[in-house]
């Protein structure tokens, strides 16, 4: 599998404390830079810039795929196979509602992998998804 470069996401937030939690504490992301507006995260080695927006809000648009309603827009992260069961015990600790409970998706076909959806607490839709097989990543067959 090749290593693609970090990435960079702004996107917005109604609470710039609760963001400092829930990325910080619950999903486990070193803070960086930060000022009274925004904050900067390491999100599994890419940068997020949560910006504070008094009217951010949760956005309810989804789309049907493999039988569930999966939040658009959404963002998140690809994992090695421990650090997302890692994750699903620390969301599941902090009682972290589930928009879609961990399953694994394409089962037995290629790319398949373990996916789970959450929301942070300004209502952004995060999925974050692991391969047992990281070469699996791309496969269309």
């Amino acid at each position: 599998m090749t290593h693609l470069p970090p990435f960079h996401l702004a996107f917005q937030v109604n609470d710039l404390e609760a963001a400092r939690r829930f990325y910080g504490e619950i999903i486990g992301c070193t803070e960086g830079r930060s000022d009274s507006h925004w904050i900067d995260f390491d999100f599994f080695g890419h940068q997020i810039v949560a910006h504070l927006d008094d009217n951010a809000g949760s956005n309810a648009v989804s789309n049907p795929v493999d039988g569930h309603d999966v939040p658009v827009p959404h963002f998140g992260a690809v994992l090695e196979w421990d650090a997302f069961h890692a994750l699903k015990a620390r969301l599941e600790a902090a009682g972290i509602q589930w928009v879609l409970e961990p399953y694994l998706r394409f089962e037995g076909e290629p790319g398949e992998q373990a996916t789970m959806f959450v929301r942070d607490p300004s209502g952004n839709a995060l999925e974050f998804k692991a391969f047992r097989d990281p070469d699996q990543l791309f496969a269309t067959d």
